[in-house]
């Protein structure tokens, strides 16, 4: 897919284009946020994330093109064999780090998602640029479905998933960043970098108070893109 005139998969057409035209269907998030709230005038149990992610299918939620790059930088000098990704959405993030995957010739993104319209549309962009065969979806709670599949051994996982996992993206669920953080540290490697996004919100603070502290094994440093990214190592 890259050629000598282009050295990142970021600026091949068909996936710069795509994301170009997801950034700009991002721009009316607020108004699918708004008629998602006008059918549940009641609102919605914050403890159910499925109902929330069923309810909120048509918004985006994305990183910004700035952080995007940033993940496709340090995929790219990692060189990570398992890329885990908290949080799908409709895949723009999941474009970033499937094109450094592509580059590095190595490695392979294991995605999640609750979202069943999320994912059909995210499968069929990841098929329309390319990208389709580094990239796996798994539907549903991933304190459940991550687990399971690490523990499976599945081959497509870079050279198997008995490496351990070097890379993780942390976008879904605030409040669960901390659960699925703790299910995938049996599976961590050493040095392994762990990224969490929107850390300026306050239900990340959590997240934030466990990672900082150097009893639980990392060590990181916050960094000043959009809403902020938490970039931790794993000791």
């Amino acid at each position: 897919m890259t050629s000598t005139s282009t050295l990142s998969t970021l600026r091949d057409p068909r996936v710069s284009e795509v994301l170009r035209r997801m950034f700009a269907d991002a721009q009316l998030d607020d108004a699918a946020y708004q008629r998602a709230l006008a059918g549940r005038p009641d609102g919605f149990d914050p403890t159910d994330h499925q109902e929330r992610a069923d309810a909120w299918s048509e918004i985006y939620m994305p990183i910004s093109a700035d952080a995007g790059r940033l993940l496709y930088t340090l995929v790219r000098a990692v060189k990570p064999r398992t890329v885990i990704e908290f949080g799908m959405s409709f895949g723009i993030s999941t474009l970033h780090l499937a094109a450094a995957v592509r580059d590095n010739g190595v490695g392979h993104v294991v995605t999640t998602e609750m979202s069943a319209a999320k994912i059909e549309a995210a499968r069929t962009t990841f098929t329309e640029v390319g990208l389709d065969d580094v990239v796996t979806v798994l539907e549903g709670d991933a304190l459940q479905t991550l687990p399971e599949y690490l523990d499976a051994d599945n081959a497509d996982v870079g050279a198997g998933a008995g490496d351990g996992v070097d890379f993780v993206l942390l976008d879904g669920w605030k409040d669960l960043y901390v659960p699925v953080l703790r299910a995938l540290e049996p599976r961590l490697n050493r040095g392994a970098l762990v990224i969490a996004d929107d850390i300026d919100m306050a239900s990340v603070r959590p997240y934030l108070d466990y990672v900082r502290d150097p009893a639980d094994g990392y060590e990181g440093v916050a960094f000043p893109v959009e809403d902020g990214m938490e970039i931790s190592c794993r000791l």
